[in-house]
């Protein structure tokens, strides 16, 4: 398609279209989750389309920024990653300053803008993975940084981010990207066994910081009984259960859901998973974590056919991205990880996020469209040929130029050609050139009697051999 090989083509279009199917579906359930809230609410104008209105607007905005993103080469974004790291930690910091910060659920997370709030931390997760992906391109590629330098960098532009992304506190933020980057070293190459130690300590220090004062405690228990503390605590969770249980194999319909009515908090954005469970029931989910296997193919894919390592790696962290965040709320929602607040990619309410993620798609077409085929032995053979006519001359320049830029596309894995071709041809024109050869040129071959004086021979032969008989009736 448009001269794209398969191998390109077929991840672009999977991953557009099931962005496309996430966003367009999130926008039905955000509306099915949040129209009764919206509608009983004076603040919000007692419109049920509130909540999806919004959405739409950043889907729009994120939808424009993304298809620039896709036409800008994202090498020259990674190239500035010292002002990315600037920008990163000052609106990191701005998030902590009195004036700035807007606080939510006993967390400091956001910043107020006209009325939109913006959560830094879903754009900083973005730039610490463009970062830390071009460094190790430095440094194991290019060879432009030695190993204390490198160390150096990444200790500054990770640490002191998820330093004070934890100072919000947001710990499912820092979850996701030290995941990420976990990824991202193992398909480097680094050693196993530094990976693994890193991977150690980055769940240890997880694990204290959720088990570390008692309201982090609570939220890291209470996944294992939410009754124990039914009316506090685990009535959230207990509610979503309850989701669960009514949807059952098929659901109660979209829009039907009865916790909706006041029943489960947040129900358009952190438990909107609980929504999609009541009311598409378990062939819903089914197909939901389909179209994120899908998701997850396509992205891995494009980092497979990456033109460097910078983009092999920034492909892959994204796509581990958007696969840990989808599992850490499926997790919380159902009660096996501890809650997190962290939203379903593409469905739950939520600016940010939404924008966050359609960004990192646009960053993901870039890549993808600055793949190549690699160069094979075919390839330069074919360079090695040259065109001649009948005389010995080269054709004319502008013959060569057309057949060196083909429209045409090979499609597949490319083959080279057996090594007993040789190392250069000469093409000659064949066939009917359109000139009449000259007189001088012809020469008449002799064939012995034609066939006419052959039989002519036969004849005379018999009738003089007939002469001498004598028939008598």
């Amino acid at each position: 398609m448009f001269g794209v090989p398969e191998r390109f083509m077929k991840p672009r279009i999977v991953l557009l279209v099931v962005v496309t199917l996430l966003v367009l579906f999130g926008l039905l359930m955000i509306y099915s989750a949040s129209s009764v809230t919206a509608m009983t609410n004076p603040d919000m104008g007692n419109n049920p389309f509130y909540f999806v209105t919004k959405q739409g607007i950043i889907a729009l905005v994120g939808t424009v920024l993304a298809v620039g993103l896709a036409v800008l080469d994202y090498r020259k974004l990674c190239r500035a990653w010292p002002v990315l790291f600037g920008g990163t930690v000052a609106i990191l910091a701005l998030v902590l300053m009195p004036f700035a910060g807007t606080d939510a659920l006993g967390a400091t997370r956001w910043i107020a803008i006209g009325g939109f709030t913006i959560q830094p931390s879903e754009f900083a997760k973005i730039s610490i993975i463009m970062m830390v992906a071009f460094l190790i391109q430095q440094y194991l590629v290019d060879g432009v940084i030695d190993r204390r330098r490198f160390i150096m960098t990444c200790v500054a532009v990770v640490v002191l981010p998820l330093g004070l992304i934890l100072r919000q506190p947001d710990k499912g933020t820092t979850l996701i990207i030290v995941t990420s980057i976990i990824v991202m070293a193992f398909l480097a190459g680094f050693d196993m066994r530094l990976v693994m130690m890193l991977g150690a300590a980055g769940a240890v220090v997880l694990l204290f910081l959720a088990t570390r004062d008692e309201y982090s405690r609570a939220r890291f228990l209470i996944g294992l009984n939410p009754w124990a503390d039914y009316n506090n605590t685990g009535y959230q969770l207990a509610q979503a259960q309850y989701a669960f249980g009514t949807g059952g194999l098929f659901g109660v319909g979209i829009g039907f859901s009865k916790q909706k009515y006041s029943y489960l908090p947040m129900a358009h954005n952190d438990f909107i998973f609980a929504v999609i469970g009541e009311e598409t029931g378990y062939i819903g989910i089914l197909c939901l974590f389909a179209a994120f296997a899908l998701l997850a193919w396509a992205g891995y894919q494009i980092a497979k056919y990456a033109p460097d390592l910078t983009g092999r790696l920034i492909a892959a962290g994204f796509t581990s991205m958007f696969i840990f965040q989808a599992l850490l709320n499926v997790g919380g929602v159902v009660g096996v990880l501890p809650l997190s607040g962290k939203p379903l990619p593409f469905i739950s309410y939520g600016g940010s996020t939404l924008l966050s993620s359609l960004i990192t798609v646009g960053v993901l077409m870039s890549i993808s469209r600055r793949s190549a085929l690699p160069q094979t032995e075919h390839d330069s053979r074919r360079r090695s040929w040259r065109f001649a006519d009948e005389e010995g001359s080269e054709l004319p320049e502008d013959f060569m130029e057309a057949y060196e830029t083909p429209s045409l596309t090979t499609i597949g894995t490319p083959r080279s050609k057996p090594a007993t071709l040789g190392s250069s041809f000469t093409m000659v024109d064949g066939g009917n050139t359109g000139r009449s050869p000259s007189r001088s040129s012809r020469e008449r071959i002799d064939l012995g009697p034609s066939a006419t004086d052959r039989l002519r021979g036969s004849l005379e032969s018999r009738g003089t051999r007939g002469k001498g008989r004598d028939f008598r009736g």
